[in-house]
């Protein structure tokens, strides 16, 4: 890529030191520049891109793309919104790879990383081979690659794509985040379907307000080159984006859900130990997914399946596939007489929600350990705290990802919900031995918060931690000593 496409796709409002140059590389960490490369002076939250342009240029940047010019005797391109030219110029250099991928993507505040899994079995299934982008991992060409985050950088997202490509993926299954959107991050990508699952609080300690994050997911429907919708009528953002989406003559926009004026409406509905039975589309399926809030889950990749034009067969295999999801409300048995579940619920409704599910589990008692991160929307804490006080028969408060936060403050702020009795024990692995210690025959711990994560943050530090290896660790204990 020339410097002189460069400019064509951005449009600078002024070059400056302007040279022909050629461009090896994009970058936008001063620590990953390599020669050649044209390096995007971002401003974060922490730090901002201009401040690292001289060190960038050092490590061999031949051009720079600026808000503000910098002193530098590279070529530099001033632009308003350094995040959105490196989404430009990102999809160009990696020649667009959106358009020949099928991506799939889905949006929502709880079932990404569940929906994702489940289009990626029927994406399979069907033969699409699939590469996938979430939470928990990727997966390029087959083969498994730890996440950096939910929605990486432009660069990243771009790179990462044409790399599935170049391995053979001829799909992708994508998890697309509310800051992926409103930092431009996806803004390169051609989504040939996406899907929106519900929207409760979250992220306000980035979004500000609960209509600002509904505008930052509403943005991925509405823009030069909008997506065939999958919309959840379940949820009342969800019904509000299908009316706003079919006023402006949005097409197509496939709807799912319970309600009876559904596009794709679950019938037939059997939920039980071993997963659920249910009828939707014409299709009869079988997941070994357990609770309602997993058969919406599955409606969501049935809606999608449909706007990819998918096979029956495929969507019924690739559904039964799914045995389980990392950290998304997944047992851990050793064979001990009552259920321990891992769940990544880090909001109310999410907590709620799988609260509600252990109860329909249970034979005795549901026992919640969960906490609150640190550094994040405070204002969810007391309703964190009221979500376990209407689930749960015992609440344990522990730490979650203090961050650099005191933990017991933390916890003070989820107590002023808990208007029942509740236990308090801030170190999480010790609040995780107690509640298992504590259960009968017939009682559900539900360990929740943290879910697939494997460390626990305090005070810049990252130590490593699982739910799911604590909870396994304490079973084992309390099977040696009985």
């Amino acid at each position: 890529m020339t410097l002189e496409r460069v400019i064509e796709v951005l449009a600078p409002a002024a070059v400056l030191n302007d040279a022909a140059t050629d461009i090896r590389e994009l970058a936008y960490d001063s620590r990953a520049v390599v020669p050649g490369a044209l390096f995007f002076c971002v401003r974060g939250e922490r730090a901002d891109g201009h401040a690292f342009a001289g060190e960038a240029v050092e490590r061999g940047a031949v051009a720079l793309v600026v808000e503000s010019p910098v002193d530098a005797a590279v070529p530099q391109l001033v632009v308003s919104d350094a995040r959105a030219a490196m989404s430009a110029a990102a999809a160009d250099f990696y020649d667009q790879p959106s358009r020949e991928l099928a991506v799939a993507g889905v949006t929502g505040t709880n079932g990404k990383t569940t929906t994702c899994f489940l289009v990626f079995a029927i994406l399979a299934s069907a033969g699409r081979r699939p590469g996938l982008l979430g939470t928990i991992e990727s997966r390029v060409g087959g083969e498994r690659r730890p996440a950096m985050r939910t929605t990486p950088e432009a660069i990243d997202v771009q790179r990462t794509l044409r790399e599935m490509l170049d391995a053979g993926d001829r799909s992708c299954a994508l998890e697309a985040t509310s800051h992926g959107a409103q930092l431009g991050r996806l803004a390169g990508v051609r989504f040939s379907a996406l899907a929106f699952t519900n929207l409760s609080r979250d992220h306000l300690d980035f979004h500000g307000t609960v209509e600002q994050y509904f505008e930052a997911k509403r943005s991925l429907f509405v823009n030069d080159e909008p997506p065939p919708a999958a919309l959840n009528l379940d949820d009342a953002h969800g019904r509000r984006l299908a009316a706003e989406l079919r006023a402006i003559g949005h097409e197509p926009v496939v709807t799912f859900g319970f309600r009876e004026d559904a596009d794709i409406r679950a019938t037939d509905v059997e939920l039980g130990r071993d997963g659920a039975q249910l009828t939707a589309s014409g299709i009869a399926l079988r997941t070994p997914l357990l609770g309602r809030f997993n058969v919406e889950n599955v409606l969501a990749a049935v809606a999608v399946s449909r706007l990819l034009a998918l096979p029956d067969d495929a969507i019924a295999r690739g559904i039964e596939s799914v045995r389980g999801v990392p950290g998304r409300f997944e047992a851990v048995d050793e064979g001990q007489p009552f259920s321990v579940i891992v769940d990544y619920a880090h909001t109310p409704d999410s907590l709620e929600t799988s609260l509600r599910t252990a109860r329909e589990l249970a034979a005795g008692r549901v026992i919640c350990v969960f906490g609150c991160g640190g550094d994040r929307d405070q204002g969810k804490r007391p309703l964190m705290g009221e979500a376990a006080a209407r689930g749960a028969d015992v609440a344990i408060v522990t730490s979650d990802n203090p961050r650099s936060e005191d933990p017991k403050a933390i916890v003070d702020e989820i107590t002023q919900g808990l208007e029942t009795d509740f236990e308090v024990e801030l170190d999480r692995a010790l609040a995780i031995q107690q509640a298992i210690e504590a259960a009968r025959p017939g009682d559900v711990v539900l360990v929740a918060g943290k879910g697939h994560e494997q460390g626990q943050e305090a005070d810049g530090e990252i130590k490593p931690f699982d739910d799911r290896e604590v909870s396994r660790e304490a079973l084992r204990r309390l099977t040696t000593s009985a």
